[in-house]
């Protein structure tokens, strides 16, 4: 029997605080006002007669009984996250056919699970899900190979197309395990290493040499690799050092235990995942989709990314409709 006083409302507050170490940042993200998140957080406590914050600092800092409990909420949280998207009833009956189109980005966690809940759903219908770059995804979106295609954007308007934003993704420095000692700088850290470049014609590629530009940057040029699994590999195995973001750093968790991942420090920058649709197609099938693959995004990516790499909290997040 759950004790008295303790609400999922209060333990979703919590997190949010947890996350962001500020109640304003979370009265955001909750929706609640700053006095409502002050309240829950207190509810919260005395249900479980300890403090879970040290209320005497700011940003807020957890208690070790915080962090205890922390552990033990984002876990009940993400399995009820989960339950939710399951559950989530979409009628697509009418529907002949379906077909999506996801980055591979997703593959490893997002992909299966979206696949059969919308499988389950599709009972009298054809569905046909495939995985390709993002340039490919506009391409068949555009010339309606495509129902739906979930992408990173590429900032161009693409006429006839409706854009739903899902989750921002910042980009974020990796390099060999230790190659950077604790504290050190960064960059100077990484100068007799070289640079690792996704391949030009892919559009994550471009996104980031833009960035570079900005920044007027410039590295030596020697690696090129297409493949993102292959990139990690190498950095793994300190051939050199890369720009990626969350979504392609969790593909990637069999280098886990040999890569180190930091904020990029020279001006930070992120790329937005979307789920488009043609324009003559936007009914509500797009927004149900839509809300489902947020849903899975923050339990199945987000929540696990930013347990693992906390300083990610407030940057990698679902973008609210």
């Amino acid at each position: 029997m759950v004790m008295k006083g303790l609400t999922l409302r209060g333990v979703e507050v919590f997190e949010a605080l947890a996350r962001t170490g500020s109640v304003a940042q979370a009265a955001e993200i909750t929706g609640l006002s700053q006095p409502s998140i002050s309240q829950q957080l207190r509810n919260l406590e005395n249900a479980l007669g300890t403090e879970l914050v040290d209320h005497g600092r700011r940003p807020m800092r957890l208690t070790q009984a915080g962090r205890s409990f922390l552990a033990r909420a984002e876990a009940v949280l993400a399995e009820l996250r989960l339950a939710q998207s399951e559950l989530m009833v979409m009628d697509l009956t009418h529907l002949s056919t379906l077909s999506i189109g996801l980055i591979d980005d997703f593959d490893n966690d997002l992909t299966p699970r979206l696949a059969t809940l919308l499988a389950d759903s599709l009972t009298k219908s054809k569905f046909k899900l495939i995985t390709l770059p993002s340039l490919e995804i506009f391409e068949a979106i555009e010339t309606q190979k495509l129902h739906l295609a979930v992408s990173a954007t590429s900032g161009e308007v693409l006429e006839g197309v409706v854009e739903y934003p899902l989750v921002r993704d910042p980009f974020i420095l990796v390099a060999p395990l230790g190659a950077v000692p604790e504290g050190a700088d960064i960059m100077a850290a990484l100068r007799d290493l070289p640079f690792l470049r996704y391949a030009r014609e892919q559009l994550i590629s471009r996104q980031i040499e833009g960035h570079l530009a900005r920044e007027q940057l410039e590295f030596e040029e020697r690696f090129e690799i297409g493949s993102h699994l292959a990139l990690m590999a190498m950095v793994a195995r300190r051939l050199g050092w890369a720009l990626t973001t969350p979504l392609g750093y969790m593909r990637a968790g069999r280098f886990h235990d040999q890569i180190d991942a930091f904020e990029v420090p020279f001006g930070a920058f992120s790329r937005t995942i979307s789920l488009f649709t043609r324009m003559d197609w936007s009914d509500q099938v797009p927004r149900d989709v839509a809300e489902m693959i947020r849903r899975l995004a923050q339990s199945q990516i987000i929540d696990p990314a930013v347990a693992r790499l906390p300083w990610l909290s407030g940057q990698l997040a679902v973008i609210e409709p």
